[in-house]
């Protein structure tokens, strides 16, 4: 089966390469004939009744996906330079951004107390229940709640603190 195709592929191989070189490839017209012998041999998985004009659709999808993948770095390219190069600086900037204010809800939470701390936590980040959280701590639903809400009040002071800045 492979053989077949190959003879094929083979025989026509400059006219193959005239094919993509028409087609726009230029100097990557060999490397995407490689390409083009990798991706029919893979896929032939049986008998194919026109191998030429298999390999000339393949050679014809290879040139598309080239197209697209090049549309596509011109519009990042063209999105890169509108920004200007003062896109690298804010996103380095947003990390440490976000690095600080997690510091400050960190600082935040540990300044109400541990036991207000780990209840929030537990609830927040461990999704435990309110109700499991009272038993392990050996306090009632309403002081979990309590607790709860202290972390609550905290952290939306912060946030107003935050956006104020």
């Amino acid at each position: 089966m492979s053989g077949g195709l190959e003879a094929v592929f083979l025989d026509n191989r400059p006219t193959l390469l005239r094919f993509l070189r028409a087609r726009g490839a230029g100097d990557g017209a060999e490397d995407l004939l490689q390409e083009l012998w990798i991706k029919a041999s893979a896929g032939a998985h049986g008998p194919i009744a026109e191998p030429l004009a298999y390999l000339y659709r393949t050679a014809n999808n290879l040139m598309l996906d080239r197209r697209r993948a090049d549309l596509r770095g011109a519009r990042r390219d063209a999105l890169w330079s509108e920004t200007g190069d003062d896109t690298a600086a804010p996103e380095g900037e947003h990390k440490l951004i976000a690095r600080e204010r997690l510091d400050q809800v960190e600082r935040t939470l540990t300044d109400l107390g541990e036991r207000t701390d780990a209840i929030f936590r537990r609830y927040r980040l461990d999704g435990q229940s309110q109700r499991d959280i009272a038993a392990e701590f050996g306090i009632s639903l309403s002081a979990v709640e309590k607790h709860l809400q202290k972390a609550y009040r905290a952290l939306a002071e912060l946030r107003r603190r935050l956006d104020a800045e």
